[in-house]
């Protein structure tokens, strides 16, 4: 099959023929039918994620067609179209018993712990568990959208931050996750406001829902706006870059007893944030972390994009081929686009 393989961490990946993979006994292989190209794969690449082995095929965020079964899978068949939360679990371990496949104590990535979704071909394990039927009126290329960043963000809304109506939710950064929870927040009936140093970023968050965008860079004190266009604080608010700055406004923009929403991936030196703890105590704030989310939670958002309430496919920036990818990986360093990447042309 063809895949995009990097052999050394930061040096641009190269177009390769590789070997096809071949299932596991519980598992599926998917035919790719579409990719999301995420600040995650790029952050794998520059070699912040001890998980990944070189060389390796990055990807993660995936639709397609079951090609191949394990000789154990009982639910899906040849030809099925599906796609799979970036993190799968187990089935065995305590969290998956609580229904929490997310946090599994033994999960696997596609992307991360084995070859990913920037190929023709990509091996998914405990399919039973993990795999999630795609309507057939939905398209593949918005299936791979919702894989990492809109269902994380959707986790974090309405599960993790339990988003309630007129409640002003501040969204710092508006990059595909953070353009997702802009969208769920409206659509659960919140004030979303926008912060982001990208004005084209602004502007498509404006034109999904944010009720107030807000220019870091042409801001003196981010933390003071918010308040005062909330006349408090806000009730909710998300980290959806995960760098320090982020991090701390988000926690320190609260009103009392309010909830920040840990929802960018903070990695190396930016993983321990200096978090304003006599403000957390003070005022009784609540720091909660979100990461992906089950397949059996898909069915709630799959109805909300059936009735239109949601449309993720207003996120998607382009459509590329598998070689386009390489350079599209790449961008994420230039902070230069508004919207998602979505590999769509495989042969």
């Amino acid at each position: 099959m063809k895949a995009v393989v990097y052999e050394q961490f930061g040096v641009a990946p190269t177009l390769q023929n590789v070997a096809d993979p071949s299932p596991e006994t519980h598992g599926v292989v998917v035919r790719v039918e579409a990719s999301g190209v995420c600040r995650s794969d790029f952050s794998g690449w520059k070699g912040h994620d001890p998980v990944i082995e070189l060389p390796h095929v990055p990807g993660h965020e995936l639709s397609g067609v079951v090609e191949a079964t394990g000789s154990n899978v009982k639910q899906w068949q040849v030809g099925d179209r599906v796609t799979v939360p970036f993190v799968g679990g187990c089935g065995s371990c305590a969290q998956c018993h609580s229904g929490n496949q997310q946090v599994c104590d033994h999960q696997f990535q596609p992307g991360f712990t084995h070859w990913g979704s920037f190929a023709q071909y990509v091996e998914v394990h405990q399919a039973d568990l993990n795999l999630v039927a795609l309507p057939d009126e939905m398209s593949f290329a918005t299936a791979a959208s919702l894989g990492c960043r809109f269902i994380t963000a959707f986790r974090a809304v309405v599960d993790q931050g339990n988003v309630d109506p007129g409640q002003w939710v501040a969204v710092h950064g508006c990059g595909g996750v953070g353009l997702s929870a802009i969208m769920i927040a409206k659509a659960m009936g919140a004030r979303p406001i926008a912060i982001d140093i990208s004005p084209k970023s602004l502007e498509l968050a404006n034109s999904i829902g944010a009720e107030v965008t807000i220019n870091a860079t042409d801001t003196v004190d981010v933390v003071d706006a918010i308040k005062t266009i909330t006349t408090g604080g806000a009730d909710r608010s998300i980290d959806a870059l995960g760098i320090e700055a982020t991090c701390v406004n988000s926690v320190r923009c609260l009103r009392k007893r309010g909830r920040h929403i840990q929802l960018g991936w903070m990695l190396g030196d930016g993983s321990t944030p200096p978090i304003p703890m006599d403000l957390v105590m003070g005022h009784e704030l609540e720091i909660i972390g979100s990461h992906g989310m089950q397949a059996h939670r898909y069915s709630t958002m799959m109805d909300m994009i059936r009735t239109g309430t949601l449309a993720p496919d207003r996120l998607i920036f382009e459509q590329i081929s598998l070689e386009d990818s390489i350079d599209a990986l790449a961008r994420f360093e230039q902070h230069s686009r508004a919207g998602m990447s979505v590999i769509t042309e495989f042969g």
